[in-house]
C-alpha cells in the first residue's frame, strides 16, 4: 500500500492544488479531510466530490458543528474568553477540533503524514501542528505554502496546466475565515490600519447605525451554559446560531482591532461575532450576580491566562486541562436569567434574575428594611486601612 496524507481540506483553491501536488511531489496517496464548523458556504458534499476531481483516493466530510458548540464554544463562554480582553478565539477554537478529526482520519487510513495549507506567518501553523504533536506524535507535517514558498500565482497556474475543477478567477480581496462562532478578515486594503472597514468586509452583521427598531431577548443559562432563550429550550448551536441572526442584525460583534500574533508581529484584524459577544456579555454579568467575590477575582485571572492558552495553540496542554476543572467549578451557581436589548450595535443588559443570586436586596437598600449594620463599618474602615496608615508613618518619619 501507498504511503497515504491526510490534507486538511478546505474546498478552496490552495487545498485544492495541495491534493495532486503532494501527490506528486511526495508520491504519496492524499486523502483529504474537511470539517465543517458551521462555516456555511458551500455544500460540504460538493467540497467532498471536488477533492475527488482534485486527486484525493479518499475524501471525508465531518459534520462538527454540534461538536464544536459543544465542546469548543461552551468552554470558552464559560471562560469569558476574549483574546487581549475583545477577540472572542473565533479561528483558535476551530483548529484544535480540526487537528482532532485530521488525526482520527490519519489512524484510519493508516497515514504517516498530516498536512495544513497555513502560511509561515500565522498562528494557524502553531495551533494546527503542536496540537497534532499532542495527539499523535508519531505523525509528520507537511506545509507547502510555507515550507516550499506555494504562492497564489504557482497554485492558479498549477490548476490551469492539469484543468482542475477550480474557479481561479474568483479572487477575494481578503482572506477569511469563519464558523459558527464567529469571522474573521484580514489582508488587501485592510492591512493598511489607517484604512477604515467598509461595509463589503461584513457579513454576519448589518450597518448598526441604520436606524431599526431594537430587539429584547431573554437568554436562560444553567452552570453557565445557555439553555433557552425566550423561554424556548436550545442546544448551544442552537444559542450561537439564533444570537448569531438577531444580535447580527443589529450589528452587534464588530471589532476592527491590531492583534499580538503568536509569531510576533502585529496583524490587523476585523471580526464579527455577534452571538459570542452576546452570549458573553450576558454570561459575565450573571457571573456578578452569582459568583462570589473573591472566586470572581481569581477566576477573571484565569479567564485570561486560559485565553492566551488557546490563542497561542496549546488547547491540548496539561494546563488548560487543570483551568477547565476550575472553571467548571465556578459555574456551579451561574443559573438564572439575563435580559439584554440589542440595538445600534450593542448588547446591554437590562436586567437579572437567578435563585442562586448572592444580591442581597435588604443588604443593598438605602431605604426602609436595610438590614446592614452601619455601626460595624467604623471599625472595619480603621482595620482595613491600619497597614497603610502604619507604613504612611513610617515614610513621613524618614522624610
Amino acid at each position: 500500500m501507498a504511503e497515504r496524507i491526510v490534507l486538511a481540506y478546505s474546498g478552496g483553491l490552495d487545498t485544492s492544488v495541495g491534493i495532486g501536488w503532494i501527490a506528486e511531489e511526495t508520491g504519496a496517496e492524499v486523502v483529504a479531510v474537511a470539517v465543517d464548523v458551521g462555516q456555511d458556504g458551500e455544500d460540504m458534499e460538493v467540497i467532498r466530490q471536488r477533492a475527488l476531481a482534485c486527486g484525493a483516493v479518499e475524501a471525508y466530510v465531518a459534520d462538527a458543528k454540534d461538536e464544536f458548540a459543544a465542546d469548543y464554544c461552551l468552554p470558552a463562554l464559560r471562560a469569558n474568553a476574549l483574546y487581549q480582553d475583545r477577540y472572542p478565539l473565533v479561528s483558535a477554537l476551530s483548529r484544535p477540533l480540526i487537528v482532532k478529526h485530521l488525526v482520527e482520519a490519519a489512524k484510519k487510513t493508516g497515514a504517516s503524514t498530516v498536512s495544513h495549507g497555513c502560511t509561515g506567518k500565522g498562528n494557524d501553523q502553531v495551533r494546527f501542528e503542536v496540537g497534532i504533536g499532542a495527539l499523535a506524535p508519531e505523525l509528520k507535517v507537511i506545509a507547502p505554502v510555507r515550507d516550499f514558498a506555494w504562492t497564489r500565482e504557482k497554485a492558479i497556474a498549477w490548476a490551469e496546466d492539469r484543468n482542475l475543477p477550480i474557479d481561479v478567477s474568483k479572487k477575494s480581496p481578503y482572506s477569511i475565515d469563519q464558523n459558527v462562532w464567529g469571522r474573521a478578515v484580514e489582508t488587501g486594503f485592510l492591512e493598511d490600519i489607517w484604512n477604515a472597514p467598509i461595509e463589503d468586509v461584513y457579513d454576519y452583521t448589518a450597518d448598526p447605525s441604520v436606524p431599526r427598531e431594537a430587539d429584547e431577548v431573554v437568554i436562560t443559562f444553567e452552570a453557565g451554559a445557555p439553555v433557552a432563550i425566550d423561554g424556548q429550550k436550545v442546544t448551544m448551536l442552537e444559542a450561537i446560531q439564533q444570537l448569531n441572526k438577531r444580535a447580527g442584525a443589529q450589528g452587534v460583534g464588530r471589532l476592527d482591532m491590531v492583534e499580538d500574533r503568536l509569531v510576533g508581529i502585529k496583524s490587523r484584524e476585523v471580526y464579527e461575532a455577534p452571538g459570542a459577544l452576546a452570549l458573553i456579555a450576558a454570561h459575565q454579568e450573571l457571573e456578578n450576580v452569582t459568583v462570589e467575590r473573591d472566586l470572581a477575582r481569581f477566576k477573571r485571572q484565569v479567564e485570561q491566562r486560559w485565553t492566551e492558552l488557546v490563542y497561542d495553540g496549546l488547547w491540548f496542554s496539561p494546563l488548560r486541562a487543570a483551568l477547565d476543572s476550575f472553571i467548571a467549578s465556578s459555574q456551579t451557581h451561574v443559573t438564572g436569567d439575563i435580559r439584554m436589548t440589542l440595538h445600534a450595535g450593542k448588547a446591554v443588559v437590562t436586567g437579572r434574575r437567578s435563585s442562586a443570586s448572592l444580591y442581597d436586596f435588604n443588604l443593598a437598600t438605602y431605604d426602609e428594611g436595610d438590614e446592614f449594620d452601619q455601626t460595624l463599618a467604623k471599625g472595619f474602615v480603621q482595620l482595613w486601612g491600619l497597614p497603610t496608615k502604619v507604613a504612611a508613618k513610617r515614610d513621613q518619619a524618614q522624610g
